[in-house]
């Protein structure tokens, strides 16, 4: 496992745990998946020198919290490496003391002393991040929480909580994969150029990256069935990108889903959180970190993934909604 200090007592894992399906039922993996697997996951993921693990309030209205905590509770225990747990907050009243009781509640449920990353899961269209700050600072001081986030920010806005907080805001946390490369345009270079981090989530693009799917498999999962990315004409039309992921791959004795994971953590400064639905990918997702792609390798992924156009907007909805009438009836 390769590691991303940004400054931090514990350096994050290139390749971190990213645990929204834990407890969150949209996913479909069910109750013994909870209450047995994803403790396996997190039980494997440490022995493999997995230290980031990353949650949120909002995951299973906090299921996934108490289960994370729970889990590396258990693996903990057995003096292991220390992890930096990150989670979130959605920031729907993001006055000072509502900031702050949400984190208790979260460090309760996590059943940890401090949070080491706490982000905000996504800007407030209505409020500046000023009054969210005031509350991030106070948790600051009391020693609650070490590190400050955001996730699904733009840079001037990044830059703005930053300025409100008054001291660093460590990470961003936001979709990149090779599907989408939106990040590339500023926060990878800022990123670069300061020693803050990119959290890359999604870096398969829910799946589409590890070639399991195509028109005749298509995902059974909700979450998957409802994204235009798996639909039957953009899985034809990801071909072409999934053929460069495999020859990449045969030239590293690797999966497709590896070579889309170190492509993303190949710039400096980003970390990735793919999830696992099981240990099996849980340890392919990990080993990942130590692939090293040529730079004709780096390329010609992203010349690949330039060629990709997928149907998006109102053409990819209206064939979403023919296919939900067809499977109705």
């Amino acid at each position: 496992m390769r590691y991303l200090s940004g400054g931090t007592a514990t350096p994050m894992s290139r390749i971190g745990l990213g645990t929204w399906q834990f407890g969150s039922r949209e996913w479909g993996y069910g109750r013994d998946y909870a209450g047995q697997e994803a403790h396996a996951i997190v039980r494997r993921a440490l022995e493999l020198g997995v230290t980031l693990f990353d949650t949120a309030e909002i995951y299973g209205f906090g299921r996934s919290e108490r289960i994370l905590g729970a889990a590396l509770g258990e693996g903990l225990a057995q003096d292991r490496e220390p992890v930096f747990l990150a989670t979130k907050i959605l920031p729907l009243l993001p006055v000072a003391p509502v900031v702050e009781q949400r984190a208790v509640a979260s460090a309760n449920r996590l059943g940890v002393r401090h949070i080491d990353l706490y982000q905000v899961h996504q800007p407030n269209p209505l409020v500046r991040d000023g009054t969210i700050m005031r509350g991030m600072r106070a948790l600051q001081r009391v020693g609650l929480v070490h590190e400050v986030g955001v996730s699904n920010y733009s840079l001037d806005r990044w830059r703005a909580a930053e300025r409100a907080l008054g001291s660093r805001v460590l990470s961003n946390q936001v979709r990149y994969n090779l599907v989408d490369r939106t990040a590339e345009r500023d926060l990878l270079p800022f990123a670069a150029s300061t020693g803050h981090v990119v959290i890359a989530y999604s870096p398969l693009a829910q799946g589409l990256l590890s070639g399991r799917y195509h028109r005749g498999s298509r995902p059974g999962n909700s979450l998957r069935a409802a994204s235009p990315l798996f639909l039957p004409e953009n899985l034809d039309r990801a071909g072409d990108l999934i053929a460069a992921l495999r020859e990449v791959a045969d030239a590293h004795s690797a999966t497709p889903a590896q070579i889309a994971l170190a492509w993303a953590i190949r710039r400096p400064g980003v970390v990735a959180i793919p999830g696992a639905s099981s240990v099996g990918p849980l340890k392919s997702n990990a080993a990942a970190a130590d692939i090293d792609l040529t730079e004709d390798e780096y390329q010609s992924l992203c010349t690949a993934a330039d060629r990709f156009r997928p149907v998006t907007g109102p053409a990819a909805l209206s064939r979403l909604a023919r296919a939900r009438l067809t499977r109705s009836r």
